[in-house]
């Protein structure tokens, strides 16, 4: 039953790269198990459990995180700048530099950034 009204949830994991996701309700609650490939996944998962009401009574999560060396991918969009990429995937515009620096195989300079550009997030300190 929880299941289904969750359904939501295991499409948008699927959309994610959550691997290995497995459920079963036990007493009330729909314990989830999955594989996110890196840790930025695992939150944006985490985030949308959150958007359900009584998810706090219904659901336990166990995610855990495939690759542990970066935090994650994130694609450059028309606009961004990577102080703003840092500031919202890292919590701190002024770790802009942290960006360029793992990516300098593809970016020579933190200011010319170019929509499409596939770039690593390091993990948060």
């Amino acid at each position: 039953m929880l299941k289904d009204k969750y359904k939501e949830l295991f499409a948008y994991g699927e959309t994610l790269g959550i691997k290995e996701i497995a459920s079963n309700e036990e007493k009330g609650k729909l314990h989830i198990k999955g594989l996110a490939p890196y840790q930025a996944e695992k939150n944006m998962f985490w985030d949308k459990i959150k958007t359900f009401e009584k998810w706090k009574d219904e659901i336990a999560a166990d995610i855990r995180v495939e690759n542990a060396d970066i935090y994650g991918f994130y694609t450059v969009q028309p606009g961004d700048t990577l102080s703003q990429i840092a500031k919202e995937h890292l919590g701190d515009a002024m770790k802009y530099m942290d960006i360029f620096k793992l990516n300098n195989d593809i970016l020579k300079d933190p200011n010319m950034i170019k929509v499409g550009q596939k770039l690593k997030l390091p993990l948060k300190k």
